[in-house]
């Protein structure tokens, strides 16, 4: 059974190391070929002291961050991220959020209502639509990504079908 959610929780961190093959692979993935994200020469060249992650990699490890926690029938249905200190081969990004607005169900207009439920209010995940939650990443510079998260909650009693 799903547990009940709150706004106000946190959920785990969540630790990526950095290394040069996630920070190429997410570019080539993302088909962003700039120079920066591959050639340690060019990022230098550039003024950078190696080469960065970009943000779409950074969008990426964030959604992970989500479907981790809520499982896989969980759909992010926005992301809106700020990055800030940039990711380098060596350090260690640390995912942390915590869940600011629980939408309900709205039966009249089959959507979400957008009132926020109180922070005292449990809200099963059956009864949850949608979960808005604050992301923020940071690594041994500073804060690398903040954002927030709309993501629809899986309901326990779906059932995947199909191959």
């Amino acid at each position: 059974m799903t547990p009940p959610y709150r706004v106000g929780d946190e959920l785990p961190p969540l630790e990526i190391p950095v290394t040069r093959t996630l920070i190429v692979a997410g570019a080539i993935a993302s088909r962003d070929y700039q120079d920066v994200h591959h050639d340690a020469a060019s990022a230098r060249e550039k003024g950078s002291p190696d080469i960065f992650m970009n943000i779409l990699t950074t969008n990426g490890l964030v959604g992970r961050y989500i479907t981790d926690h809520f499982g896989p029938t969980a759909v992010l249905r926005k992301v809106a991220i700020r990055l800030g200190a940039p990711n380098y081969p060596g350090d260690v990004l640390r995912l942390t959020g915590r869940i600011t607005e629980l939408r309900t169900a709205d039966a009249s207009s089959g959507g979400a209502s957008s009132a926020d439920t109180s922070s005292d209010e449990v809200v099963d995940a059956v009864e949850a639509i949608e979960a808005v939650v604050q992301v923020t990443g940071g690594n041994g510079i500073g804060r690398h990504v903040t954002g927030t998260v709309a993501v629809t909650l899986p309901e326990p009693s779906a059932k995947r079908t199909g191959a």
